[in-house]
């Protein structure tokens, strides 16, 4: 699923922005699929010229709203925000996390541009949308989030090579972007998958993001 962390959270609505959406090639086919659109990905920003309009309306998705060339219909056009984030990598300014996740589609194959009521429950946004990402904070975040061995009171940085999660890194990194507080394994009951990135079972870690 696209779910990267764990409900357990503390930060301060002062440490989040709420300005870039997920760039256009990063966006989640479907809630149930894992992806780049995913909450929890680390983030850097894309685009940020503010010289262009707050809100753009071009094709980028077009395929999303439908059918647009009805006769007689003056304009049918899908709104995004124009300033983006992508998924950062090794190098890259680390903005933060994102706190929601990007996606099309529900569960059922439903549109969910049609059901923003059920988008609002299930924690995502619509394409386009401004997506709130976490600057500082604790988080408690799934095994999909991060790679390699950690211990607690290590750091994590970003990965070279790769993009949107964090590996393990010396405390003392200077490009260390969060520390490990705490660490466990999940051991679902039952063998039902839950909303979780990853399998019912795995390691999970609370971090201290920009500490």
């Amino acid at each position: 699923m696209a779910l990267r962390i764990l409900p357990f959270r503390q930060y301060n609505e002062g440490d989040v922005v709420n300005m870039f959406a997920l760039g256009t090639g990063y966006v989640n086919n479907a809630v149930t699929t894992v992806g780049m659109g995913d909450a929890g990905i680390f983030v850097t920003v894309e685009s940020g010229n503010l010289n262009v309009d707050t809100i753009t309306y071009d094709g980028a998705y077009g395929s999303y709203l439908g059918k647009t060339d009805y006769p007689y219909v003056g304009v049918n056009q899908y709104p995004r925000v124009s300033i983006s984030i992508k998924p950062a990598t090794s190098g890259d300014g680390l903005l933060g996390m994102t706190l929601r996740q990007t996606a099309q589609y529900d569960e059922n194959g439903e549109k969910l541009l049609y059901y923003p009521q059920k988008a609002k429950e299930l924690m995502c946004m619509l394409p386009g949308q401004a997506v709130p990402v976490a600057t500082r904070g604790l988080f408690t975040i799934t095994d999909k989030a991060y790679s390699g061995a950690i211990g607690i009171g290590s750091g994590l940085k970003l990965p070279s090579g790769a993009s949107g999660f964090l590996t393990g890194c010396s405390y003392t990194d200077p490009t260390k972007v969060a520390i490990v507080m705490a660490t466990g394994s999940r051991t679902p009951s039952t063998s039902v998958s839950d909303q979780f990135a990853g399998t019912t079972t795995g390691s999970y870690a609370m971090i201290g993001l920009g500490y």
